[in-house]
């Protein structure tokens, strides 16, 4: 990651933030890995959110105060120590919710909200089956807190029996399915009595086509990540013959929201760190200089929760 100058002066509607913990997303590595903009000689900051103190604000009264402990996104280049937040994007934090629970307050709050509204939209006659992939992540772990409070009869897939396992302890009444196994499309379909309106994917890649077969006709797909290896030609799949929907849902269109929906989004996710902090979980965190480190974390299996780049409080 290239060396770049702290952002300047916070303009009006924005606020300039001391930003004290960041999560490592799986969108932010992209600027790591060199995407367009860095080969084109545009340095990137990655990172979109985290948590920090206000340091200065565009104009007087312009967002929270300076001093104020506040979660943010989306503000591209969280992984630098200051960074620039429009002030709508900007939520104070009261000081009984922890830094690193802050640093993820957001994001996948946000995603699962979309993700709840896109699979409310897809099912259809009363129908309430609905298969994810990656069930053992952060986001996987949102959906399975939701589920019950959706009324969905949820099927989770993991890619290995660790984990597994663990999503047995923790939602014990929920099936779950390794894709390791050479059956594991029939063992979905005997959960779900051979009926999957609904598949919510963060996997993609070469898992696409056996995810499509799993469906139902007339059912939807909706992809929110690309984890996966390889890839699946479009044209073939059965979309036109099978009535199938394929939909993708990116956190990144939050912004574009009505302002309604985004406060209420906003309120669910300030609810959630406050009364569940559990299901933000953090494997760990690692000093934003030592971020060589904090990479390898993320890339090992099995990982439990979000890795988090942190700043020293300043005195």
């Amino acid at each position: 990651m290239a060396e770049i100058p702290n952002p300047g002066p916070p303009s009006p509607g924005q606020v300039l933030v001391r930003v004290l913990a960041r999560p490592i997303h799986p969108g932010d590595l992209l600027g790591v890995r060199g995407p367009a903009g860095a080969a084109a000689g545009r340095p990137i900051t990655p990172g979109v959110e985290g948590m920090g103190i206000v340091e200065a604000t565009g104009s007087p009264g312009d967002g929270p105060p300076p001093g104020t402990r506040v979660a943010f996104f989306p503000a591209p280049g969280a992984w630098g120590e200051f960074v620039l937040a429009r002030t709508e994007f900007v939520v104070p934090v009261t000081q009984d919710v922890p830094a690193a629970t802050a640093a993820l307050m957001l994001v996948n709050p946000l995603t699962l909200g979309m993700l709840m509204r896109a699979v409310e939209d897809a099912l259809r006659d009363g129908r309430r089956t609905v298969v994810q992939t990656a069930a053992g992540s952060s986001i996987g772990t949102l959906v399975n807190a939701a589920a019950h409070r959706h009324g969905l009869r949820l099927i989770n897939l993991v890619r290995d029996p660790a984990g597994a396992q663990r999503l047995r302890t923790r939602f014990p009444e929920t099936p779950v399915v390794t894709t390791t196994d050479q059956d594991w499309p029939d063992q979905v379909r005997a959960a779900a009595d051979g009926d999957v309106p609904v598949v919510l994917d963060a996997v993609g890649g070469e898992l696409t086509a056996d995810l499509v077969a799993l469906l139902a006709d007339g059912g939807t797909l909706i992809s929110y990540g690309q984890l996966g290896v390889g890839s699946t030609a479009l044209e073939a799949l059965p979309l036109t013959r099978r009535e199938l929907t394929l939909r993708g849902v990116s956190v990144g269109r939050w912004r574009l929201l009505p302002s309604e929906q985004r406060a209420e989004d906003v309120a669910f996710a300030t609810r959630l760190a406050r009364e569940r902090p559990e299901l933000l979980a953090v494997a760990a965190s690692y000093d934003l200089g030592d971020l060589a480190a904090a990479l390898d974390h993320v890339a090992r299996p099995g990982k439990d929760g979000t890795v988090l780049l942190t700043s020293p409080i300043p005195e």
